[in-house]
């Protein structure tokens, strides 16, 4: 029989790890499904750290679901410890590895250069990065990608299919047919499914047969607000901060988030609502994977970008005039003598580093600042302390006050709300077995419910759980 191993994203929204092992007629084949960061707090670090072992030599295949490094980002580590396989992706995610791994592999090095400053003055034992761009340079040139909906033959006799998940460029729903005790067994795996309110995107397949079902349960226990009441508070906020003096931060992920924020913000200044007269993506990363997308906006959703086209008489150069990209340091620090007016979207989207954190130290403890969060804040995290409401934060070795006005608008998330999750799952055919996953336990347990007022019965794994597909 083969099995499945649950190896990350077990009570816990990151660190994507999934191990199916096929009993093949000559020997086993092992397929890996995900190789995710951890992100947030000390744990995660420890998590990061730890050997692949034995595994990374004897892995057939991975398959990555998408690019956001919770799902990818420990990809040139396992290729730094002896992985030489094919690396499964879909052309969009191939195209985001490069990006996000690339800048992984830079923040790397700049963090143990410093550790390492310090180590050497009180005579600790050097540290070493998870990788380094040698690396991800091997990585990439081990990636095969494919389209949606094309069949892709596996070591072992596993097919492998993806599916849009519509929640970033190039997001996948994994769909292995895996032999197991004579039988074929279907393996869906959700990745992180989108929002289908989101712009941009499609809306997520819905898949209808399987036998066992790995479900993305970040936002289990809630929905969304209506994009409709979220882009008007949106706008009141921006409005607010104009009116009083302030700038407005908005901490993004490079990827998807802070490309949906720059689609609204053009939407409002072309119907006059947009009273800055200043927008600043001070992110190297975001800049690059914003010029993808506008490369690769031919897989975007078609009438989202028609509502840009019209406004801008089809030149995408006016989409957003008052945007600046600010891609250098000095231009980043630049940007603090603005005292007010001015947007700012930087990464990195959960504050735990990246340039927005400088830019807390300028703006943080003005009461007219307006700090808007757009996304999932993991538990840990900075952010996760400013939207509990922290009255003082620690800041690159510095304490500050919080006295800017924090808005939480989770109106823009780009997964999958409660109803949204139970409507996918509710898709299925002759009840196969769910397991949830991407999610903190009391997200999962409260999902678990609604699934089962549903009528669908879910379980909840645990790190090293093992089951027989």
């Amino acid at each position: 029989m083969s099995t499945l191993t649950f190896q990350g994203a077990v009570g816990e929204v990151t660190g994507s790890r999934y191990l199916i092992e096929v009993e093949g007629a000559d020997r086993s084949y092992r397929v890996l499904l995900e190789c995710g960061l951890h992100q947030g707090g000390k744990g995660a670090d420890e998590a990061n750290a730890r050997p692949f072992g034995t595994l990374a030599r004897q892995l057939d295949a991975v398959v990555i679901s998408h690019g956001h490094l919770d799902h990818a980002g420990l990809l040139p580590k396992l290729v730094r410890e002896g992985y030489s396989g094919p690396i499964h992706c879909t052309r969009g995610t191939r195209d985001l590895l490069e990006i996000m791994l690339e800048d992984a592999a830079f923040i790397q090095a700049k963090d143990v250069e410093w550790e390492n400053k310090w180590r050497k003055r009180h005579d600790k034992p050097l540290v070493e990065p998870l990788y380094e761009l040698a690396d991800v340079e091997r990585t990439l040139r081990l990636c095969k990608s494919h389209g949606y909906g094309q069949p892709v033959n596996l070591p072992g006799g596993v097919t492998l299919v993806f599916r849009d998940a519509g929640h970033i460029l190039g997001s996948g729903i994994v769909e292995l047919a895996v032999p197991s005790g004579g039988q074929t067994k279907r393996i869906v795996f959700s990745g992180d499914l989108g929002n289908p309110s989101s712009v941009l995107m499609k809306e997520p397949e819905k898949l209808f047969e399987a036998d066992v079902v790995l479900m993305e349960s970040t936002y289990g226990d809630r929905d969304h607000r209506p994009l409709d009441e979220t882009l008007e508070e949106f706008a009141q906020v921006l409005a607010e901060a104009h009116a009083s003096g302030g700038n407005v931060l908005i901490p993004a992920f490079a990827v998807g988030r802070t490309q949906e924020i720059l689609y609204h913000l053009s939407v409002l200044y072309h119907e006059g609502r947009l009273s800055q007269q200043m927008v600043f993506l001070d992110s190297p990363m975001a800049i690059k994977v914003t010029e993808l997308y506008h490369r690769a906006r031919k897989s975007l959703d078609a009438e989202d970008l028609k509502v840009l086209n019209i406004a801008a008489s089809g030149d995408t150069g006016r989409y957003l005039p008052i945007l600046r990209m600010t891609r250098t340091v000095e231009e980043s620090m630049a940007i603090n003598r603005i005292h007010g007016g001015a947007i700012i979207i930087a990464g990195a989207g959960m504050c735990t580093g990246g340039r927005i954190v400088h830019h807390f130290r300028y703006n943080l403890e003005k009461p007219n600042t307006r700090l808007v969060i757009v996304g999932f804040q993991a538990a840990g995290t900075l952010g996760r302390q400013l939207v509990d409401g922290a009255e003082k934060v620690r800041v690159l070795g510095q304490e500050l006050a919080v006295k800017a006005k924090v808005h939480t608008i989770g109106g823009f998330s780009a997964h999958a709300g409660q109803s949204q999750l139970i409507g996918w799952a509710g898709a299925f055919r002759d009840k196969p077995r769910f397991y949830l996953v991407h999610g903190e336990p009391e997200t999962q347990q409260v999902l678990k419910g609604a699934l089962a007022e549903s009528g669908i019965e879910a379980e909840i794994p645990v790190y090293g759980d093992r089951i027989q597909l």
